[in-house]
């Protein structure tokens, strides 16, 4: 929607330059085409100061949200939500994808729900090649695409025209520390039973030692 507002508000700029040049283009022609007199003087029409500020500061503004939108601006990420075994996000489809990054896990189910909003006919298809599905977004429904990444890494969504993109990252499987059982390696105990043992042997025997 943001992306909307910049490239309108780059249209009303431009037009509100073209619209003073062509007036005053008109106004040059119409005073051409006047019949010419002995002195003919032209004369030079300034726009008050206030106008020449508020358009001035206006296309800086658009400039700066523009710059902004492009190049400082962070995709938004967010984390899938597990629900009996698959991990499920919904993306909204209307200007681009949101969110536009999706955090997973590997080696689990993935069902991506896109909530297809805007009527571009650039949106109208989105395409997962390194799992190589490319599906059609009904306009104004939701569509469920499910794939299971076995590897951690980073995989790309796209539209049809390949002009907006998504990214799905997948990381590696959580591993539950907190239910690992951890085994004492018996060698210390069993050496030292084995002494206890020995001794006790070594005492009954001399225990039972005749001697002369």
């Amino acid at each position: 929607m943001m992306k909307k507002l910049a490239i309108l508000g780059g249209i009303a700029t431009v037009s509100v330059l073209l619209g003073g040049t062509s007036g005053a283009a008109v106004a040059q022609m119409d005073h051409e085409n006047m019949q010419p007199t002995e002195q003919t003087e032209f004369r030079r029409i300034d726009q008050p100061l206030w106008v020449k500020g508020a358009v001035t500061a206006g296309g800086l503004g658009l400039i700066g949200l523009e710059l902004w939108w492009f190049l400082l601006s962070k995709p938004k990420s967010r984390k899938a939500i597990a629900q009996e075994g698959v991990q499920e996000v919904t993306v909204t489809v209307d200007g681009g994808y949101e969110p536009s990054q999706i955090v997973v896990q590997a080696g689990q189910p993935v069902r991506l729900n896109f909530d297809r909003k805007d009527p571009s006919s650039c949106l109208e298809e989105v395409r997962l090649p390194d799992f190589r599905i490319a599906q059609e977004l009904p306009l104004n429904q939701v569509t469920a695409i499910e794939f299971t990444p076995n590897k951690p890494g980073r995989y790309e969504f796209t539209c049809g025209m390949n002009m907006f993109r998504g990214v799905v990252n997948v990381q590696a499987a959580e591993e539950d520390t907190e239910n690992a059982i951890q085994i004492t390696p018996p060698t210390a105990n069993h050496h030292a039973d084995h002494a206890t043992n020995s001794t006790s042997s070594v005492e009954a025997f001399n225990g039972g030692r005749i001697t002369a």
